[in-house]
């Protein structure tokens, strides 16, 4: 009897306790291929704070999904205009800049915008729990002229900033203020369309915080003023923008091998209502077998670097077709 009781403590000690660290090295890398389905009508629930969770997505459903494909900075677009950044992010037209270390994953910037001063997106080692802050950082600080300006600011929104006494946009100030609060609140497993994983549920708030400044003058008599703190909102160009934007998101990490390190993530409100649906990782089977039914045709064949190349045999190469697939295959000779 004591012998059984002895073995119950054991492993209800082990079972309570043991939980995943996850590091550098688990997240993506060069030539990593991730894709994200989306579930617009999802029904599940987030769960508790605390370790031992088990969360159930199994039940979501994948109407779309996007390849997120990582490459080397160096053969991208853009490249040429970031230092210190080791791994780039494509995901349709836009392609993000990070360097990743042992410390953390930094955004440095997104196509041709260069960050004033990288964000933090991944606090490194994560584990359970963890509570930490970045920020705030200028991560934005240009200015603007020319035709871009003329068209966001055309003369009838210039007098109405103005009350009339000018006519005409001449300079912008854009200045962006990030601050990241970061919290691992959760950990145990959870169950997707991918299959079962030990998990960290990571909780960010985003705080964006925008300053405009815009220059203003008469086409007439020359004169001109700074209209400082200038609303968003009161221009049309930016539609429903606001200067002071909170994001509030959960994910889920894992340090499996079998997968790459983001399982699921869900954008909420204040009170944790999802918004939207929740978005998920499924792999490259899965995908193609959802679209089998579909024409295809190759677009572009790269390497494990990103850059374009020929076929080859015996070889890890990345085919990108024209309906937004893109298969990882090896073709064995």
């Amino acid at each position: 009897m004591k012998t059984r009781l002895l073995s119950l403590f054991i492993f209800l000690s082990v079972n309570s306790f043991s939980q995943i660290t996850v590091y550098e090295n688990d997240l993506v890398g060069v030539g990593d291929l991730m894709i994200k389905a989306f579930d617009p009508n999802a029904n599940v629930s987030l769960g508790t704070t605390g370790p031992n969770q088990y969360w159930d997505f199994g039940s979501l459903q994948f109407p779309s999904f996007d390849n997120l494909f990582f490459v080397d900075p160096s053969v991208t677009s853009s490249g040429s205009l970031y230092n210190n950044v080791n791994l780039a992010m494509e995901q349709g037209t836009s392609v993000s800049y990070f360097n990743k270390g042992s410390s953390g994953m930094y955004i440095h910037g997104i196509n041709d915008t260069v960050f004033a001063t990288p964000a933090l997106y991944y606090p490194l080692p994560l584990t359970y729990p963890l509570t930490i802050s970045d920020g705030p950082n200028l991560v934005i600080d240009n200015v603007i002229t020319g035709a871009l300006l003329n068209i966001a600011l055309p003369a009838a929104t210039v007098a109405s900033l103005t009350n009339g006494l000018a006519n005409s946009a001449d300079t912008a100030v854009v200045k962006i203020l990030n601050t990241s609060n970061f919290e691992v609140d959760a950990s145990g497993t959870m169950n997707t369309p991918l299959g079962t994983f030990d998990v960290l549920r990571l909780k960010s708030i985003k705080y964006t915080d925008s300053q405009l400044d815009i220059y203003c003058s008469d086409s007439l008599t020359g004169l001109g003023t700074w209209i400082t703190n200038v609303p968003f909102s009161s221009i049309p160009f930016l539609g429903n923008s606001n200067n002071n934007m909170v994001e509030y998101k959960y994910e889920w990490i894992t340090n499996d091998p079998s997968a790459h390190f983001l399982i699921a993530e869900v954008i909420v409100d204040s009170l944790d209502n999802i918004i939207d649906g929740v978005s998920f990782q499924i792999n490259s089977s899965v995908s193609s077998i959802y679209n089998n039914s579909e024409k295809r045709n190759l677009i572009k064949l790269t390497d494990l670097s990103g850059k374009e190349t020929k076929r080859q045999n015996n070889k890890l190469l990345f085919y990108e077709y024209d309906n937004g697939i893109i298969e990882k295959k090896i073709i064995v000779e």
